[in-house]
Formats: structure tokens, sequence, C-alpha cells
């Protein structure tokens, strides 16, 4: 018994906080270098998978797993005997309760954010986006102050208009435009000699085309993406205001509902609000004709699939931190992420770094980790917040209210009822057995009675 009590207070404290903050950077780089290499890897087929299809698997794999997790938790708590039917009875309930519905906001962000994500990852490097993407402090921050009403004080903006500058000596291009390598430069080759020199890789790209130069340009952006930095600005900074303002509406919700929900019913019902926009908007409204024509699962291999599994996890372990008021732990995992980024990136890709990238990154990084605070410091271990307190009045009943109605109580709360005193009124001192004084009513009626006989007597006299 205390080995479990010292195993788990070690889970849980400054020992646990490490591991895990450790196992999360590698999950925020990893799932980062893997998404951009599978928008810039030699294609299956003709053309690449499409984005919205990854998606919907993402909050589908998520869904599949939260779940069967939340199923488990309901089992532990039926009995035995109960049917199955009654048991998904149960989930149900627990997944579709009264304040659910506040998640689809946040979940519909959610979707949006992941989905810019892979634009994102398609048109910049895998270090520069992750360098830009820090700048979600700056909307979680702004958001904060205009939804939750938290203050930050003078020094923490001033933290974050260096950031601001941090990224901006980022998106400074490490070379000349007119010198920039074949990945943001398509050469064509318009000549028989030059299409040989080009090798022997584009043989069977250009395989059903060889009688024909129709197409070869298609074919030659396929096989080397071309990169527009505009495009992957403006889409990184959409999924940074997406995203905080994701987080910060996911955790007022949970600040604000009245009952306790366990963490995986909670990622069920992100996921559940996420399938829809995933699915109605993303593959069917605005991919729907490409998915009929090519398949839903055209373009995958186990790098789109190791992508879709790390976006899953990747998920998870967000909303744990938020439900957990984690969040300087989740930040600072994508913070240290950026280094292990840097080292890996020139052995997976090439890059070409400059001064002002390595300036700009040292400065967010400075910046970063002088304004999210210390994970390994917090007070609060990993658990989940108290469940609230009601303070209710003694009714004539304890189990009903005065219509005979029995009182609605939620699940896991302190209920605190502050009982009468039981000598308030004549009734409740001649039927009490507790010994005590005359009420103050019944002393009050003797001494009106009093009064008034006297005050009769000389009436009459």
């Amino acid at each position: 018994m205390g080995r479990d009590v010292q195993k788990q207070s070690s889970w849980m404290g400054v020992r646990g906080r490490y591991v895990f903050l450790v196992l999360l950077t590698i999950q925020c780089s990893s799932s980062i270098l893997l998404l951009h290499y599978s928008r810039v890897m030699p294609v299956v087929g003709d053309q690449r998978y499409i984005t919205s299809t990854a998606v919907f698997l993402n909050e589908v794999i998520k869904l599949a797993i939260c779940l069967t997790i939340a199923l488990y938790e309901v089992s532990k708590s039926a009995p035995p005997s109960m049917p199955a039917t009654s048991l998904f009875g149960s989930l149900a309930a627990a997944i579709f309760t009264g304040d659910s519905w506040k998640l689809a906001v946040p979940a519909a962000l959610y979707t949006i954010s992941n989905s810019l994500q892979y634009i994102a990852l398609s048109n910049v490097e895998a270090v520069q986006f992750q360098v830009t993407y820090q700048l979600k402090l700056i909307a979680t921050a702004v958001f904060g102050a205009m939804v939750m009403r938290k203050s930050l004080p003078y020094a923490k903006w001033m933290i974050l208009l260096l950031l601001v500058a941090g990224v901006a000596l980022v998106q400074i291009p490490p070379v000349d435009p007119h010198e920039l390598d074949r990945r943001t430069h398509v050469y064509l080759p318009r000549r028989l000699s030059d299409l040989q020199q080009f090798g022997v890789a584009a043989g069977p790209v250009l395989r059903k085309r060889s009688a024909t130069y129709e197409g070869i340009q298609d074919d030659m952006i396929q096989g080397h993406p071309v990169f527009n930095a505009r495009t992957g600005l403006l889409t990184t900074l959409g999924a940074c205001f997406a995203s905080g303002l994701a987080g910060l509406s996911f955790e007022k919700v949970l600040r604000d509902s009245t009952q306790s929900t366990s963490v995986w019913i909670r990622n069920v019902q992100l996921a559940i609000y996420s399938i829809f926009p995933a699915l109605f908007i993303g593959v069917i409204f605005l991919d729907g004709e490409r998915v009929a024509k090519r398949g839903f699962f055209h373009g995958y291999n186990w790098t789109v699939w190791s992508v879709i599994a790390g976006q899953a996890v990747g998920g998870i372990a967000a909303s744990f931190c938020i439900s957990y008021s984690e969040l300087g732990l989740l930040q600072a995992a994508s913070a240290m992420s950026i280094v292990l980024s840097s080292l890996a990136s020139p052995f997976f890709f090439d890059i070409q770094v400059s001064a002002y990238f390595i300036l700009g990154t040292l400065i967010v990084l400075v910046a970063c980790f002088v304004y999210i605070p210390s994970p390994l410091n917090a007070k609060s271990d990993l658990r989940p917040r108290l469940p609230p307190i009601r303070i209710e009045k003694a009714k004539s009943s304890p189990d009903t209210d005065g219509s005979g109605q029995e009182l609605a109580v939620p699940p896991n709360d302190f209920s605190i009822k502050l009982p009468t005193t039981p000598l308030i009124s004549e009734a409740s001192a001649l039927t009490t057995s507790r010994p005590g004084s005359p009420s103050p009513a019944r002393h009050h009626a003797r001494a009106h009675s009093s009064r008034g006989y006297f005050g009769r007597q000389h009436h009459e006299n």
C-alpha cells in the first residue's frame, strides 16, 4: 500500500511532470516533422493525399480511443448484472449532458486549426512553422483578457513584443529570392536533353505522358512542391489564433461547468463535435469532387498514418493539460520542441539557415521560457479540479422540496446545508425533544397577552 502511494506521488509530483514534459516535447517535434515530410516527400501514385481526409480520420481515431476508455470507466461503477444496453445508455447520458453543446465552439476551432496546419506545413519549413506558431501565446493573452478577464502585467506584454520581433527575424529569407533552391523554384525542362539531365527519378512520374508535354508542369510540382511563404505565414497565423481561442473557450466551459465530468468524456464530446465540420465542410463540401475522383485513401502510406496517429495523441494530451490546469506544461513542451526540430531538420531536410533565423529562434526561445511559468515547480499536481460546493438552506425534507418533488443533485458535488434553529417557532419548541429556552415568539405572545389583560381591566374600571 505504501509503495503504491509512493509511486503515485512520484508520478503526480515533479518527477511525473518531468517525464510528461519530455514525452510531450518529443511528440510535438516528431508530429510536426512527420507532417511536413508527408507534404514534401515523393508522391504516392500521381497525387498527394487529401488533407481534409487526414483531419477527419484524426478525429475518428481520437473518438475511438477516448470512447473505449470512457466506456471502461462507466463499467467500473456499474453493477455486474447491468445489461449492455443500460451500460451504453449510461455512457450516452454522460456524454450528451446539459453543457456538452458548449464544446461545439472549441471543437470547430480545433478543426480549423488542424486544417490550417496542413496548409502551413506545405509551404514553410517545419522549424519556421514551430517558431512562428509560438505567436499562439499572444493570441492566448489577448483572448484571455477579452473572454476570461485575465490581466497580464506590463512586463509580460513587453516579453510578447520581444516574441513578435523574434518571429519577424525568422521570416527573413536566408538567400536572395532569385537563388532559391528547387523546392521553391520549379525548373521546367523544354528539351529532351534537359529532361534526361533531370534524373532517372523523373521517368516513373512521366510514364503516363511519354507522348506529350501536357501535364509536365503538374508532375514537377507534385514531385518538388512549391513553397509559398505568404500562404504559409497567413495560415500559420490563422492556426495560432484558432488554437488559442479554442483552448480558452474549452477552459471556460470547464470552469463554468457545475458537474464533475471525466476527462475522457470531455474528449469524446470534443471529438464528436469535431467530426461534423471535418466531414461535412472539409471532406464533402471543399474536397468532395477530389475525393470522389481519386478515392478517400488515395496517396496514403505509413507516413500519413503516422501523422494522423501523432495528431490524435497530441490532441488528447492537449485536452488533458487544459483539463488539469497544466496549460504551462503544454506551452513549455511546444517551445522545447523547437530545439529538437532545429537539431533534426538538417539531417532530414535540405534547409538553409541564416544568421537572422538563428537569432530570431533564440529570441523566441528566451521569450517563451521567460513568459511561461515553470511547469516543474507548479503547485497543482496533475489532478482534476474539485467539484463545486453548493450551499443550500434546509428544506422540510432532506430529499424533497416544498412541492414534494425530489431535488436534482448533480453527481459528485459537495452539498452543505445550513440548518435553521429548531426553536425558531412555537410549534418547533413544543415538539422538539432538545432542551432549550422558550422561543421568542412564545415569549412575545405571553407578554402581549399580559399587557392586553391589564389593559382590559383598566378599561373596565
